[in-house]
């Protein structure tokens, strides 16, 4: 009886254990679409950075609109001194947008004339299996 409770007490903390490496996984694959789709932004490759998106921000804001925001916000910023990632997080649910898989991810990012900014960028996994950016902010 005893074997068979600690088969099941060990079966129940593999569970979650399980459940955390698959997140950390999927927050791996969501880090590095982030990081390739920042390259666009970096290099003024906005467009670029639009089309390389995810359907719901396509959808939420045209190419045009995305251009003229980067060019007001993030271009004055000027070049990117230094990014590295301060957290990531796994949900199933982000702010305003549909149920699905996001992976927010901070960065603590220095720019030539703000040293001291945060961007989050949220990439979710698409239809296609593919992890896109779909929401973009800095502080």
């Amino acid at each position: 009886m005893r074997r068979f409770l600690l088969g099941l007490v060990l079966a129940g903390m593999m569970i979650p254990i399980a459940l955390w490496a698959a997140d950390a996984v999927k927050e791996k694959a969501a880090t590095e679409a982030a990081k390739k789709w920042l390259v666009l932004v970096d290099q003024g490759q906005y467009a670029e950075s639009w089309k390389a998106s995810s359907e719901i921000f396509r959808a939420a804001v045209t190419s045009e609109k995305w251009d003229q925001a980067l060019q007001g916000v993030r271009k004055p910023l000027g070049k990117v001194v230094s990014r590295k990632v301060q957290s990531t997080t796994y949900t199933d649910a982000a702010p305003g947008a549909p149920k699905g898989e996001y992976v927010m991810i901070q960065f603590e990012t220095a720019f030539e004339n703000k040293p001291g900014a945060v961007e989050t960028v949220t990439p979710m996994l698409e239809k296609d299996g593919k992890w896109r950016v779909s929401g973009y902010f800095i502080k």
